[in-house]
């Protein structure tokens, strides 16, 4: 279920962009630039880069776009019919999915971060497969940078749920990032994936965003490239969340924070970069008697809350 576009109905293609000839077109396409939509939303400097045009040019072939999309202003009654295409995946668990407003949000990123053995993997696979669950012919997109996914753990939950579990398995596209570069490019062409594959892309998830990063980027010299260059990969995923309503699900490592004298010192990594850009913000820790806690720290629309749930074979479970 993709978000509609004024583009699609008045059909309006490249070959309609001012200045925009065979050669610029094959530029384009091949930088990924392939719908109205990606020229619209797309900065000058990255369609000179990509197509070598000038920078007048460049901001002419936008306004057009933008211009044949109609992304100006519109009034809280449209922004209210398109949150109808919103969906809600579940996490199994009755406390976790009321605390989330009712599921994890399409359209949206959610930032899951805490200690290891906190069960951020864990949301991850069950999120891929209640999504296949609740659409049959979706496509989850698994970046995984910390070698975390396990089939196995897939074919236990899609047991546990009654569904096929080669079939759910056959349904997760899975890309192992071996370093930050990597990793950003995985997540450019998720676009690639959707437009000329075919897939519908419907949960992407990135597990861990972080590690590459951290791992890279080592002391302070370092710390204004490395958040320049997070920041710009955090917004090519709210740009694939936004076009193409798909919920995103990112988990993040935690640091301690030797400042912190009273409370908790565990304190999440990538700085307000990560948590400005992120929708939906989760906290998860270990509690009692192997329990789980997800604590809630940012929303726009819901209050911050916590809950407990039971991470078994076959999902979550309520306490």
């Amino acid at each position: 279920m993709k978000m509609s576009t004024e583009a699609e109905n008045r059909d309006c293609t490249l070959n309609d962009l001012p200045g925009v000839g065979a050669a610029t077109m094959e530029k384009l396409v091949d930088s990924g630039y392939d719908t109205v939509m990606s020229i619209a939303v797309a900065s000058p400097g990255q369609l000179v880069d990509a197509t070598g045009v000038g920078e007048s040019a460049a901001r002419k072939m936008i306004k057009f776009a933008r211009d044949a999309l109609e992304m100006g202003f519109e009034d809280g009654e449209s922004l209210l019919k398109k949150r109808e295409l919103v969906q809600k995946v579940s996490t199994g668990s009755v406390a976790f999915d009321t605390l989330m407003g009712g599921g994890f949000e399409t359209g949206a990123i959610t930032e899951c971060f805490g200690e290891f053995g906190s069960g951020k993997t864990q949301v991850g696979h069950i999120l891929a497969v209640n999504m296949i669950k609740q659409n049959p012919d979706a496509t989850v997109v698994y970046i995984d940078t910390e070698n975390t996914f396990r089939p196995e753990r897939i074919v236990q939950l899609a047991e546990g749920i009654q569904l096929d579990p080669e079939e759910t398995l056959r349904k997760i596209r899975v890309a192992r990032a071996y370093n930050s570069d990597h990793q950003v490019l995985l997540t450019e062409s998720v676009e690639e994936l959707i437009n000329k594959k075919g897939f519908d892309v419907r949960l992407v998830i990135v597990d861990s965003l972080t590690a590459h990063f951290r791992a890279e980027f080592v002391g302070r010299g370092t710390l204004a490239e490395r958040q320049q260059k997070l920041n710009k990969h955090m917004h090519a995923l709210l740009k694939l969340a936004g076009n193409y309503n798909i919920c995103v699900y990112v988990t993040n490592q935690v640091s301690s924070d030797p400042a912190a004298f009273f409370g908790d010192p565990t304190k999440p990594i990538g700085g307000h970069i990560v948590a400005h850009a992120s929708t939906f913000r989760l906290y998860l820790r270990k509690g009692k008697k192997g329990s789980r806690v997800a604590k809630l720290i940012d929303a726009p629309n819901l209050a911050d809350g916590e809950c407990n749930f039971m991470v078994e074979s076959g999902g979550f479970k309520d306490l």
